[in-house]
């Protein structure tokens, strides 16, 4: 049997159950994946609570990346076997001791990367390769990134300024130091945030990424760059449409363009590769057994927790 984790009803953390199913069999073209590390990511959490809209009904499994060892691959599968270390993205109920994915949404693990670090890699990393992709941000260019230690902000600084580009980073008076080391340029959230950008970034700011979606880090966005078309965010993707900007996710109602697609599955090459090599960091804040996946979205809702949460099975 396989132990998996769902909701019969949005609400709390409360609504999280622990059930046991039979262990999933794989289709023609697919792979069973023996799970040993989950991370969460900020739309379990909103999917969960009822934030963001489903059309799912009934039990509802959660959860989409995660890394483990191949237990079975169907009868049309080739280049994966029993027994391979793999890093899984958009699947569908991660949070669980095995899952079902397609070869497409596989990638392989090396092994200098621990299983926590491999199971944090999928969203934040694929979201923020393919925004700044998005929007051209490169050699030259001035970021501004706001939620700056974030999962998706501590890649974006990362991503940026490899490439080339300035970042200056919002986040809190905690953050400062750590996102100084990833090489932003960091300053705090609050009143006179465009008076301390533009200090910091006296030649101006060429692009925005929002990862906040507060009215401050929106207000000050337009403030500082008047082409909304550089503005993106990827948490109020709902009224980015009325405001302007441009959105990935976060609401939107606006799909992934194949390209964007493709960006996102890109990604988790680049990371494993500049993992590999030392040149690139996942940092992850907790580890929480499976069976206390209520514990860990209750601590990520209250802000107890900042940064990448990861469940081992």
């Amino acid at each position: 049997m396989a132990r998996v984790v769902q909701y019969e009803k949005v609400g709390g953390p409360e609504e999280l159950q622990i059930v046991e199913v039979p262990t999933p069999i794989p289709g023609d073209d697919e792979v069973l994946v023996e799970v040993k590390a989950v991370g969460i990511n900020p739309v379990d959490l909103k999917q969960r609570s009822g934030r963001r809209a489903t059309a799912a009904t009934g039990p509802r499994r959660i959860g989409s990346d995660a890394a483990g060892i191949v237990a079975a691959t169907g009868s049309a599968v080739d280049g994966w076997a029993v027994g391979d270390d793999v890093i899984v993205r958009g699947a569908r109920g991660a949070y669980a001791t095995h899952v079902v994915a397609s070869p497409g949404q596989l990638v392989r693990k090396p092994d200098s990367v621990s299983w926590e670090q491999a199971a944090a890699i999928g969203v934040p990393v694929s979201t923020a390769y393919q925004v700044l992709k998005s929007l051209g941000v490169g050699p030259g260019t001035t970021l501004l990134l706001h939620a700056g230690s974030g999962a998706v902000g501590t890649a974006a600084i990362q991503f940026a300024t490899a490439w080339g580009a300035m970042v200056i980073a919002t986040g809190s008076e905690a953050s400062q130091v750590r996102m100084r080391d990833l090489g932003a340029i960091p300053t705090t959230y609050g009143p006179g945030l465009v008076g301390r950008v533009r200090t910091l970034a006296p030649g101006g700011v060429d692009v925005v990424l929002d990862a906040a979606g507060t009215d401050e880090a929106l207000d000050a966005s337009f403030e500082l760059v008047p082409d909304r078309s550089r503005i993106g965010t990827i948490v109020v993707g709902a009224k980015a449409a009325d405001l302007g900007i441009r959105a990935w996710a976060g609401g939107s109602p606006v799909p992934l363009t194949p390209g964007e697609q493709a960006l996102r599955a890109e990604a988790i090459d680049v990371v494993v590769g500049l993992l590999e090599r030392g040149e690139f960091q996942v940092e992850v804040a907790r580890v929480y057994p499976l069976d206390e996946v209520v514990a860990a979205h209750r601590d990520l809702e209250s802000g107890a927790v900042s940064g990448k949460v990861v469940l081992v099975p």
